[in-house]
């Protein structure tokens, strides 16, 4: 058994935004040379999430306004985290609902997707360098 570590970064344009991220995710699994095994996809930083979905932008909207009404930013004062001075405690809520990392199989060099699956990277503090580790492992 073989393994490969890869990193992708990420300094979202929006402070929460999603970004579908199989394009780079299937390349490292080309680099990596593995035809059969598994590709674990993990979000390195605490306000951000990796999960997959179906790439449709109607969706995007929806989990958007979903997770805002669940922890909404404002009023920032609502929340104990942010007496510390940081402002980003509804990040690290949407984090926890929408997970830290997907693991999927790989057969045959390919990503093995259900119909419309697709990795994402949920951005909810952007605006600074994010990063997520792939890591390959099989033959």
């Amino acid at each position: 058994m073989k393994s490969y570590t890869g990193y992708l970064y990420f300094n979202t344009k929006k402070k929460r935004e999603f970004l579908n991220i199989t394009p780079e995710v299937e390349e490292l699994i080309k680099k990596s040379q593995i035809t059969e095994g598994l590709c674990l996809v993990n979000t390195m930083h605490i306000t951000a999430s990796v999960f997959i979905n179906d790439d449709e932008t109607g969706l995007h909207k929806d989990f958007d306004k979903w997770l805002e009404g669940l922890a909404p930013h404002e009023p920032i004062s609502q929340y104990n985290h942010n007496l510390t001075g940081e402002d980003n405690a509804d990040a690290h809520l949407k984090r926890t609902i929408m997970g830290r990392e997907v693991v999927v199989a790989v057969t045959k060099g390919k990503l093995d997707f259900g119909p419309w699956e697709q990795i994402f990277y949920g951005e909810f503090d952007g605006q600074r360098k994010k990063r997520i580790l792939v890591k390959i492992i099989g033959e």
